[in-house]
């Protein structure tokens, strides 16, 4: 963030002044400005996936699931985790947006990077009284070495009884405060190697816990996979969305404009609202129907979310279909740079729907591949959403690029520097028909999931929900 700050307040790096409704027109950056500012942007984006699995990991991990009282708060925890987040996201998309536009981006980059500061120095006053899991070594290095040792064995003959299976000792997990895993029947070719063939190095023989683990992270791929499409839909709202407002009438009453960015503070008041109901209101009602604590289950909740994407770039389609129509109508079709005479909040429903397909959809991804994961892999789960939203927004570029380039080879474009000569009608609706086809992956690929089981207490599973269930209804 210091280097981003430095990028644009330092004259001969900081990029010239460019307006988004005349793009042509803008002044050319030199290759020094585009690498201080891109490097400074690939520095964060490289820090924010160190920290941002691992800090809603160690928040997590705070609560004790042997405690019931503390599981169930657990069950809100991610709900209120991304809560606090899209708070700060709306003081981003307002004030800092305001701050932008009318005092200069210097301050504009200044303030979060002050904050950032102040946050770190809190985060670390709190380490004496955190709860530490100790490190139990790389996961990835553990999983590669379960793939290794079964292609080792690929052809030995598979056992019949767990004895001629390896596992440690349940005191070596309960020293570490883990318990060991019972095999299941998924990715049965993994199971060779926890197999006993007289090898005893860790890259031939592995223990059933290491086996297990390893299928469960390998298990909630396709969940991962399915979860592409919606995040490069995410990505529609800081750009192609804006850009859409650029070219609205922004005015709100007497002098005062909204600025066009600042229209993504809608998705998040649509989402700080929507956690809010959903936590609230939403889990009591359902939970009464299903007997689930959560309400609905963890991939019900994302299912939710994927069919409001579908129906959001739905609205958007139509929405855009209508701006253009007011562009013809008025003449101002081949004109740049000029407002329609059209309201920026015809706008608002797809940016309200945006916000009420994250608050299903972006809390459960990142609920389900915590809770999901094993203990020793959380943040390795967590880290599955970040790498959803990452990939999400390269597939956003690819896709862009790619019918841009397409389309302009057939005749007219559909996404041209001029917003009132493109078709962003007709790439709507092919987003919303490619989120069509990718929730028919996401119902294929859930339908034989099954969930982990709860193995951190010496009781019975079921009983431990029932205590739970029993402890909610008291309160």
């Amino acid at each position: 963030m210091l280097v981003l700050t430095l990028s644009v307040s330092i004259p001969g790096i900081k990029p010239p002044d460019c307006s988004m409704a005349n793009a042509e027109d803008c002044e050319q950056t030199s290759i020094l400005q585009l690498a201080v500012f891109f490097g400074a942007l690939y520095t964060l984006a490289i820090g924010t996936g160190g920290t941002k699995a691992n800090i809603s990991t160690i928040g997590a991990d705070q609560f004790d699931e042997t405690d019931p009282k503390e599981k169930i708060q657990k069950m809100s925890f991610f709900n209120w985790w991304m809560f606090s987040i899209f708070f700060g996201t709306l003081f981003a998309n307002t004030v800092l947006v305001y701050v932008q536009d009318n005092v200069g981006w210097g301050w504009g980059y200044g303030i979060p990077t002050l904050g950032l500061a102040i946050s770190i120095f809190v985060f670390l006053l709190g380490t004496p009284f955190y709860r530490h899991k100790l490190p139990t070594g790389s996961p990835f290095m553990k999983m590669t070495r379960v793939i290794v040792a079964s292609f080792r064995k690929a052809n030995a003959p598979m056992a019949r009884s767990l004895t001629q299976f390896h596992e440690l000792p349940s005191m070596e997990y309960e020293r570490k405060g883990t318990f060991p895993i019972q095999p299941t029947k998924s990715l049965r070719f993994l199971d060779r190697a926890s197999l006993k063939t007289g090898t005893t190095d860790q890259w031939n023989l592995c223990t059933i816990t290491e086996v297990e683990e390893t299928k469960q992270m390998l298990n909630m791929l396709p969940a991962m996979f399915a979860t592409f499409v919606p995040s490069a839909t995410v990505a529609q709202v800081s750009t192609l969305f804006v850009k859409q407002g650029t070219t609205l009438n922004a005015r709100i009453a007497g002098n005062f404009s909204i600025p066009p960015a600042s229209l993504t503070a809608f998705v998040t008041v649509s989402i700080l609202i929507s956690i809010v109901l959903y936590d609230r209101v939403f889990v009591k009602v359902t939970r009464k129907f299903t007997g689930n604590p959560r309400g609905i289950t963890l991939l019900q909740r994302m299912g939710v979310g994927m069919i409001f994407h579908i129906l959001l770039m739905t609205v958007a389609c139509f929405t855009e279909r209508y701006r253009l129509k007011v562009a013809a109508d008025h003449g101002l079709v081949h004109q740049k740079g000029v407002k329609l005479p059209l309201s920026i909040f015809v706008l608002l429903p797809q940016f309200v729907l945006m916000g009420i397909a994250d608050a299903f959809l972006e809390v459960a991804k990142l609920e389900f591949f915590y809770d999901q994961a094993p203990e020793c892999m959380k943040s390795l789960g967590a880290s599955y959403s970040l790498t959803s939203l990452g990939i999400g927004n390269f597939l956003s570029s690819f896709l862009l690029s790619t019918v841009s380039k397409i389309t302009k080879k057939r005749g007219r474009g559909w996404i041209l520097n001029n917003l009132n000569e493109s078709r962003l009608d007709y790439y709507y609706l092919f987003f919303a028909l490619l989120n069509f086809v990718n929730f028919l992956f996401f119902l294929v690929a859930v339908k034989f999931y099954v969930y982990r089981a709860e193995v951190t207490h010496p009781v019975d599973v079921k009983e431990e929900e029932a205590n739970v269930m029993g402890v909610e209804e008291n309160e």
